[in-house]
């Protein structure tokens, strides 16, 4: 989806001009992939609209950037308050809003020794990511999960996301809407930019952080809802065979939200259709970030922008 620009974006400290949010061609980031950087939501709701889990996803900044020895000159209060005097001063609801903290022009090297640290943070309307109103028609890649002690799946790094083009990209080419990658030991792993769910006998399973995944925040929402609609879970190894014979199975993810999938590599997830619990689960998370039902885990951050969509109820 094209990206639609808005009129400011934020950059260490200051609003500046969208054209004028620029990096040096030279800077260490293009050639090396040093960046980590996050995906937020903020929804309309029937009163406004509201960032979902903005601390959340601010602290996973800044996680990710201390895994990679990126030192950040800013705090989480910080951080999120430059969130919503973004979108605020855009005055664009619902959106997405992409922080991003990256190493600039400086030296040359693998080292990033000697290259300043910079913070950008956008936000832009963006629509459905999956496609597949029904449900995706997903298979799994022939690309794997980095291996435990090469590349840090916890953080969201720009790096690591190479691995994620190499899995979309095939799958596009081979006719369907994502790929789920295995890890190294051969076990389920996630979809190049999503946590992966199945459920069977009435069970939730989701591959655990040591299968290579990513500790997502839709992932933990999820996990919450769950709890909260007394579904059992189960967090452990799942093999790629069970996705054949699950009653169910969906991605989550900040751009995905909870995205059915309707069959893997041509085989039907039971009758296709979406089932029961992840349905109970999609209209209990839309029902929160859209201000529909009550936010009973205080995921929502206010903002004051009007909404330029209406709310479905």
């Amino acid at each position: 989806m094209p990206i639609q620009p808005t009129a400011k974006i934020w950059h260490n400290g200051n609003l500046i001009p969208w054209e004028k949010a620029q990096i040096h061609v030279m800077s260490h980031v293009v050639h090396y992939g040093s960046s980590v950087f996050e995906g937020i939501r903020c929804y309309a709701q029937p009163q406004g609209a509201a960032i979902f889990r903005l601390t959340e996803h601010m602290q996973r900044l800044l996680d990710s950037a201390k895994i990679y020895r990126m030192p950040l000159a800013y705090s989480l209060e910080q951080l999120s308050n430059a969130v919503v005097s973004l979108v605020e001063n855009n005055g664009v609801a619902p959106c997405y809003i992409r922080p991003i903290a990256l190493r600039g022009y400086g030296e040359m090297g693998v080292s990033p020794k000697g290259t300043p640290t910079e913070v950008f943070i956008a936000n832009y309307p963006w629509g459905k990511y999956v496609p597949g109103d029904e449900g995706a028609d997903v298979c799994i890649s022939s690309w794997s999960r980095m291996a435990p002690n090469t590349l840090p799946a916890l953080a969201k790094a720009g790096g690591n996301y190479l691995n994620s083009q190499l899995i979309r990209m095939e799958a596009d080419n081979n006719g369907y809407s994502e790929g789920i990658a295995l890890d190294v030991f051969g076990n389920l792993s996630e979809g190049s930019g999503e946590n992966l769910f199945v459920v069977r006998n009435g069970v939730l399973y989701t591959t655990p952080l040591a299968n290579s995944v990513l500790s997502g925040i839709t992932r933990d929402s999820v996990l919450t809802i769950a709890r909260h609609l007394s579904i059992p879970v189960v967090e452990q190894a799942m093999p790629r065979e069970l996705l054949y014979i699950a009653d169910e199975a969906f991605f989550t993810g900040t751009a995905a939200e909870v995205q059915s999938i309707r069959s893997v590599d041509r085989i039907t997830i039971a009758d296709g259709a979406v089932g029961p619990i992840t349905r109970k689960i999609q209209e209990e998370f839309m029902g929160i970030a859209h201000g529909l039902r009550p936010d009973r885990f205080g995921w929502l951050t206010q903002v004051n922008v009007n909404s330029n969509q209406p709310v479905a109820v």
